[in-house]
């Protein structure tokens, strides 16, 4: 009789290499590992040969990398979606897309089960499920963590010495990491003590300020649409030149944040996180939109930006919501095509220039210099009428403290603080 299937969201760290002999033990499932190449620094054939080894059925490797950053990170760097002012969504924007590759799976092998090794206590956990569940909600989710008698990091370690499992992780070593082409995030270990400064060699796509060149990069970044086409004045296709970004901004000590932040969960949690490249985008899309957009569009885009960065977050990238946000974010974007030029400097990217054809500001307009266009004495009517209410307000502010003087006395008082000026 076949066995029920199991698809296992598997990275072959520590948690996962775990939870494919738990289940084994536990369940009489056949186990398929899924393991998505997002773009981070990892053997894929160890991987799966890692899957094999420890009981699995059968094992995948999927490439998400261009799609990751063409569906999801272009997207949510169009959209100027920041997480609570600091947080560029790295994992968060992953996890909706493994999600679904994991259905793909699930649905190919007729698997009605889908185990993913993220904690009780994470943010993860609804991200996976929450998509899966707007994706094919007849799966049912398989999560260890909230069953099993394991209880911290230190247990599922002795727990993979105990049945031989070869891990990276050891007791110096225990930081809980997750890296793709956009970002690498690190936590636990001494960073739960918020008052422990992070040590310098827990960096892995980039240097210290203090190690970084002490001449400046610049980088040319063009843009067609608000999507990222070019570097330094060459074409390049998405992955090559995030790859490339992240090598430039990298060696410069760029991108690198140690924040507090509040998970979707209740609680605050404590991260440090390395997004070179994504850094350098952010910077050039925000410069490239003050050259492009009209005031109000920008003003009211930084405030649906809040609001789609805290779907992003939560898990909630299948929602009509986020889909509405980003139909309006794109229709912002159809003229935002220029090039920004971006300083690197010891951990800093600093937008020095910008330019497009679409451009708002006009030079003509703006000079200090004599110019034909603007006739400076049309300000004055435009500030009598744009402070007309503060000037209605003062005025009634003078009668109810009980003056009986005429409108135009009262205009003489105030200007004068009750001394005439005629």
């Amino acid at each position: 009789m076949e066995k029920e299937k199991v698809v296992l969201a598997y990275s072959g760290g520590l948690d996962t290499s775990v939870i494919m002999t738990w289940l084994k033990e536990h369940y009489d499932y056949d186990v398929i590992a899924v393991c998505c190449n997002a773009g981070q620094d990892e053997d894929f054939d160890a991987i799966k040969k890692k899957a094999y080894d420890t009981g699995a059925f059968k094992a995948y490797i999927v490439d998400i990398r261009e799609e990751f950053i063409t569906d999801y990170i272009w997207p949510t760097l169009k959209a100027g979606a920041i997480y609570e002012g600091d947080y560029l969504l790295g994992t968060s924007m992953a996890r909706p897309l493994m999600a679904k590759k994991l259905v793909e799976v699930a649905e190919a092998e007729g698997a009605y089960y889908i185990a993913h090794g993220c904690t009780g206590k994470g943010n993860d956990q609804v991200r996976f499920e929450a998509s899966i569940k707007a994706l094919n909600p007849a799966i049912k989710i398989l999560a260890p963590w909230r069953i099993w008698d394991l209880t911290s990091r230190e247990d599922c370690i002795a727990y993979a010495k105990a049945h031989n499992i070869a891990i990276a992780q050891t007791e110096d070593d225990i930081y809980s990491r997750d890296q793709n082409i956009w970002h690498i995030s690190h936590e636990g270990g001494n960073l739960e003590n918020p008052w422990n400064q992070h040590k310098d060699d827990i960096l892995k796509m980039s240097v210290t300020p203090e190690n970084a060149p002490d001449e400046p990069t610049y980088v040319d970044i063009g843009f067609e649409n608000g999507i990222p086409v070019a570097l330094n004045g060459k074409a390049l296709g998405p992955l090559d030149l995030l790859t490339a970004l992240n090598k430039l901004a990298g060696d410069n000590g760029v991108g690198t944040v140690d924040i507090i932040e509040n998970r979707l969960v209740g609680m605050k949690s404590r991260g440090v996180y390395e997004t070179p490249g994504g850094t350098v985008l952010y910077k050039a899309h925000s410069a490239l939109e003050k050259l492009v957009l009209d005031r109000d569009t920008l003003a009211y885009k930084n405030i649906v930006a809040q609001k789609y960065s805290q779907l992003v977050y939560d898990g909630l990238w299948f929602t009509p919501l986020r889909e509405a946000i980003e139909a309006f974010v794109d229709s912002t974007q159809n003229l935002l095509t220029g090039t920004v030029k971006v300083k690197l400097y010891k951990g800093s990217a600093i937008p020095v220039a910008s330019k497009s054809k679409y451009s708002l500001y006009s030079e003509e307009f703006a000079t200090f210099s004599k110019d034909e266009v603007y006739n400076q004495k049309d300000s004055e009517g435009f500030i009598n009428l744009f402070a007309l209410p503060l000037k209605i307000r003062a005025i009634h502010k003078q009668n109810l403290e009980g003056g009986t003087d005429t409108h135009e006395t009262l205009e003489r008082k105030i200007l004068k603080g009750g001394e005439f000026i005629r």
